[in-house]
């Protein structure tokens, strides 16, 4: 164990995901495939343990089943341990309520927290692309004194309307916490930039657990960690700031240092893959000094490309098979075919997908188990790409799970 504090961790796992629909009609968010072979809670939790916190709990509740499937196989530890990842439903302790957002979760969740009586609470969401050292952060917390940390990355200012904004003193004192503001603050060193939020809280756990009971009475609440819960810190002068920048992670390159992407839509999650394929890419899957960990791959054979079937400036996973065909700047999960003639260009696709022959798939995102018959043309034709399927406001094709394309 790196750490020696009593820490326990908490992810928030039961958001519905409205935005990234239809890949959210059938799981919850953080269960959604990315990169390939990883789903997005891979990296939350894959940060957590690479920093040696192994008491983790993760709160769900909406369309759970492939969530709770996927930390069963894939995040578990073996023999006696005292060490664990529990994937934790929504059980209605307090009454006969689901959860009423992110703090009535953990309100409703406080007997995880009084069984392993840690000296300090993580709570990290569980649907960011990212790679963070968690200690450093508990670390900074500790030194500051204050009851919350919260998780701050630098965004241009002109950006920073879509988020939760920090302003802070130039002692990292929360002094106002404003949920996406039409004029965010600048940081106290630079005004063109601003703290955004990152999701990321650090508690002392008695304080955590004297807001939660104060929000619980609370009229005017809507429970929930950043709108409730932080601006009751902010309001006793008991908040502090953790800048991302200071989070130094062990083998990172200079192009990738301090990544952070909310995948909340159909676009940033389409251009956070992207973001994998470059040469030098804006985020490095392949360090392996922090990896990003999924051991949930089944019993499957390399890649295989036959036929003059070739990939270019692309990822390609395990049992997929390239016959005969092109695949540019894309990212192809495990089990994927790609038959003769066919062209997927831009493109992300997941498991099981089946791409026929003199297909063509540009510019989309194709759910698990989708079959593309012979012949058919996705991302060429904008209006009848409207008339069949989900288009993003950016333009990217979204073909749910299971379906057959003709």
């Amino acid at each position: 164990m790196r750490n020696q504090n009593n820490v326990l961790a908490i992810v928030l796992a039961g958001g519905e995901g409205k935005r990234l629909f239809p890949l959210t009609e059938d799981r919850a968010k953080p269960a959604v495939p990315f990169g390939g072979t990883y789903r997005l809670i891979d990296f939350v939790l894959s940060n957590l343990v690479n920093a040696g916190y192994m008491k983790i709990c993760v709160l769900t509740q909406y369309k759970s089943h492939s969530l709770d499937r996927h930390i069963s196989q894939a995040w578990q530890f073996s023999g006696p341990t005292a060490q664990y990842i529990a994937s934790v439903p929504a059980q209605q302790r307090l009454g006969k309520h689901w959860y009423l957002g992110s703090a009535d979760a953990i309100l409703q969740s406080l007997n995880l927290i009084y069984d392993e009586n840690p000296d300090y609470v993580i709570v990290f969401g569980a649907d960011h692309v990212y790679r963070m050292d968690p200690e450093q952060m508990v670390e900074d917390h500790i030194k500051s004194g204050k009851a919350v940390s919260v998780a701050g990355i630098r965004i241009p200012r002109a950006e920073a309307s879509a988020f939760g904004c920090i302003q802070s003193d130039e002692d990292g004192n929360i002094t106002e916490f404003l949920e996406k503001p039409a004029d965010p603050p600048g940081t106290p060193d630079d005004p063109e930039m601003t703290y955004a939020s990152m999701g990321n809280y650090v508690f002392t756990t008695k304080d955590l657990i004297e807001a939660l009971k104060a929000d619980e009475v609370n009229p005017d609440s809507t429970h929930d960690m950043g709108g409730d819960i932080i601006p009751y810190f902010v309001s006793k002068n008991d908040a502090h700031v953790y800048d991302f920048s200071n989070n130094h992670v062990p083998g990172s390159t200079d192009r990738d240092r301090g990544y952070w992407r909310d995948v909340g839509t159909i676009d940033a999650f389409y251009e956070a893959h992207m973001d994998l394929i470059s040469v030098l890419p804006i985020f490095n899957l392949y360090n392996q000094k922090w990896p990003i960990r999924s051991t949930d791959l089944g019993e499957l054979p390399p890649a295989k490309f036959v036929q003059g079937g070739i990939a270019q400036s692309s990822m390609v996973a395990q049992g997929s098979i390239i016959s005969g065909s092109t695949v540019r700047n894309s990212v192809l999960s495990t089990d994927v075919v790609v038959e003769e003639g066919a062209t997927v260009e831009g493109s992300v696709l997941m498991p099981g997908v089946r791409i026929g022959k003199g297909a063509v798939v540009r510019h989309a995102i194709l759910d698990k188990n989708v079959i593309v018959n012979d012949g058919t043309l996705i991302g060429v034709d904008r209006q009848r790409d409207e008339e069949r399927f989900a288009v993003s406001p950016g333009g990217v094709v979204v073909v749910g799970k299971n379906t057959v394309v003709s």
